[in-house]
């Protein structure tokens, strides 16, 4: 399809405007914050949290290298507790952003300190019952000695999904022998096999980004003594970084893409373009956030503009401008090559609107890229001529956009690209 009637022909399906936001904000989260208290209270019997059901494990970063490290548990649910843990799943369903923050603050995080450097060996107590839920296929049965205090405040940030309510954990005991798969039991017999072969190595194998995030963060990969937790927030880019730098060698020597493709996905408040142009293996992420959206809150500003971006060889340095965004769209950039057997020139545009009034993670951006390749692609003669064509559906001029992007600058173009 010629890239001006894919434009034209924006309008939604059925299940992306199930994906969608409505129009107005949601706030009723608020009131679901008042009834987990209540919940809480209806499942704790004394200082112990009885028959809980844990997903997944949060490991903080305050205070590093002494950190509070959290198995979290959905509160009176235990029978829907797959469903709590962020996945891909999220997007298929078509969560919204309220939806993602019932599903964060219904899950109880019994978190106690521990230092990241001393859990080689460590699998009982609390550091080792967490390891076990972190490894497991399934949610785990477990029971958790609980202090008297209750925290409701919600943390969020731009990488990991939000945080609910926490309590200070005393003990935790497993109530179930977890099922752990073969390859996870592979990786942790190896002492001698660096946590970036181990983390390949699983997901070679099926395990997707989410599952093995858990297992790294809570201490569960790299080589013998030098395990230890690392704080999901890190966890989550250091995979997706790893996971991509491993996809990127797959696609050095394979062909170019044979035409200008232009792909695009909207979810939660977000619209993703992606441009794949024919050449060697560069990428690049500039993100553009509207006046009054989560992390450019001045309704009456201007559009916030980040950018960063790699060659062939691809980057050493962290990204810090676009941070875990980065990461996150490129490994499902990479992800499509790889499958399609092609290398190519990609430039990924984030537009966050308005109506993106509550991070839910990364995960959405991770999702929302990989499902940006389904159905059909809008084909341009060139590069510039793409982005030219695009133009009036940004939110910032060309020119600008111009200035802030590397790829926009520096590929080398006909005059003609510009006319």
């Amino acid at each position: 399809m010629r890239l001006d009637e894919y434009i034209e022909d924006l309008e939604p399906d059925a299940d992306q405007r199930r994906r969608r936001l409505a129009e107005e904000k949601s706030y009723e989260i608020l009131d679901y914050v008042d009834e987990v208290k209540d919940r809480f209270a209806d499942v704790a019997q004394g200082d112990s949290l009885v028959g809980s059901t844990s997903p997944s494990v949060f490991v903080g970063r305050s205070n590093y290298p002494n950190v509070s490290t959290g198995i979290l548990s959905p509160v009176g649910e235990e029978e829907r507790a797959a469903e709590f843990a962020t996945s891909s799943e999220w997007y298929e369903r078509g969560l919204d952003i309220d939806n993602v923050l019932q599903y964060r603050t219904g899950l109880l995080n019994s978190n106690h300190s521990a230092d990241v450097e001393n859990v080689a060996e460590a699998w009982d107590g609390f550091v080792g019952t967490q390891r076990e839920v972190a490894i497991a296929d399934r949610p785990v049965d477990v029971e958790i000695g609980l202090s008297d205090s209750l925290d409701l405040d919600l943390d969020v940030d731009d990488i990991t999904t939000p945080t609910g309510p926490s309590a200070r954990a005393t003990s935790a005991d497993l109530t179930e022998n977890p099922h752990v798969p073969r390859p996870v039991k592979k990786t942790l017999e190896d002492d001698d096999w660096q946590a970036q072969g181990a983390m390949t190595y699983l997901y070679r194998r099926g395990f997707d980004v989410y599952e093995i995030n858990d297992i790294l963060s809570a201490g569960a990969l790299g080589r013998g003594q030098n395990r230890r937790l690392v704080p999901t927030r890190w966890s989550i880019t250091a995979v997706d970084d790893t996971i991509g730098q491993f996809l990127r060698g797959q696609i050095t020597t394979n062909p170019g893409v044979d035409e200008t493709q232009v792909w695009v996905n909207e979810y939660v408040g977000n619209r993703y373009w992606v441009i794949l142009t024919p050449g060697q293996w560069e990428f690049e992420l500039v993100e553009m956030k509207a006046p009054g959206s989560i992390w450019n809150q001045d309704p009456t500003g201007e559009t916030w503009m980040a950018s960063a971006s790699e060659g062939f060889d691809g980057r050493t340095g962290y990204v810090d401008e676009t941070a875990g965004a980065y990461y996150a769209s490129r490994l499902a950039v990479l992800e499509h090559l790889e499958s399609i057997g092609r290398q190519a020139k990609c430039l990924v545009l984030r537009e966050v609107s308005d109506d993106y009034w509550a991070p839910v993670g990364v995960w959405q951006i991770r999702e929302s890229v990989r499902n940006a390749f389904e159905g059909e692609y809008g084909a341009a003669e060139t590069f510039h001529g793409a982005v030219r064509e695009l133009a009036p559906q940004l939110p910032v001029a060309l020119g600008d956009l111009r200035r802030k992007s590397d790829m926009l600058s520096g590929l080398q173009a006909n005059l003609a690209d510009f006319s």
